[in-house]
């Protein structure tokens, strides 16, 4: 079962979460959080798989509470997944820095909902492509050029090739279409990149190749 932690501080919004995900056989709410704090507490007290957390709440925000989680040893494999609007996105890039492993667009459908908790869970990184290249694309283009991290000087020339592809959005998949590969192997050289560069997941990828300059906004066309 994946255990699921809500955090949110409507209660009808979580009460909708709730109804949607316990319709699943393979997934399991155990615990509501209407602040960040309450999020951290149920995070210590009830280890969940995953955590959907609205980033407005009051206290404590979802931005901070994602960064307590992500920086607390004891919570490494609790996944925290952003709820989030478009007029947030400066905040939901803050997320991803702070180690969230994605985010959802808070009135996402419910099938899309359901399969973030699932990919969540088995530790990938959800970011929808057409939301992440327009999140970096538009808060990239606002900051000065960063200088070029030694960082990535570990990566051999095709595993450089597959990070672009990560930092535009392309899941497994559309990278194994892309350079010719079976899935299997576009899996193998993320997970290798990841490893090579001490990134939590796939979402910090993304954002240490574009703070690093490798990705610059508008290099890959949606």
């Amino acid at each position: 079962m994946i255990r699921v932690l809500l955090a949110d501080d409507q209660h009808l919004v979580r009460a909708g979460f709730r109804s949607m995900l316990e319709d699943e056989p393979d997934i399991e709410v155990v615990g509501e959080a209407g602040d960040g704090d309450a999020a951290v507490a149920g995070c210590h007290a009830l280890r969940p798989d995953v955590v959907l957390m609205d980033i407005r709440m009051p206290e404590t925000d979802g931005l901070e509470a994602a960064r307590q989680i992500a920086a607390d040893a004891r919570l490494a494999d609790v996944k925290v997944v952003i709820l989030t609007t478009f007029d947030l996105d400066d905040y939901v890039y803050g997320a991803l820095r702070a180690g969230a492993s994605g985010f959802l667009v808070k009135d996402t459908e419910p099938e899309e909902l359901i399969h973030a908790v699932r990919v969540a869970a088995r530790g990938d990184a959800l970011i929808s492509p057409s939301v992440t290249r327009r999140l970096i694309a538009e808060f990239a283009g606002r900051v000065r050029a960063p200088e070029p991290s030694p960082r990535l000087n570990a990566p051999t020339e095709r595993e450089r090739e597959v990070m672009e592809l990560v930092a535009a959005g392309l899941s497994n998949d559309e990278i194994a279409e892309r350079l010719v590969l079976s899935p299997a192997t576009a899996k193998t050289h993320v997970s290798r990149i990841m490893s090579e560069l001490g990134v939590r997941d796939r979402s910090q990828l993304v954002v240490l190749a574009y703070e690093s300059g490798m990705v610059s906004p508008g290099w890959l066309a949606p």
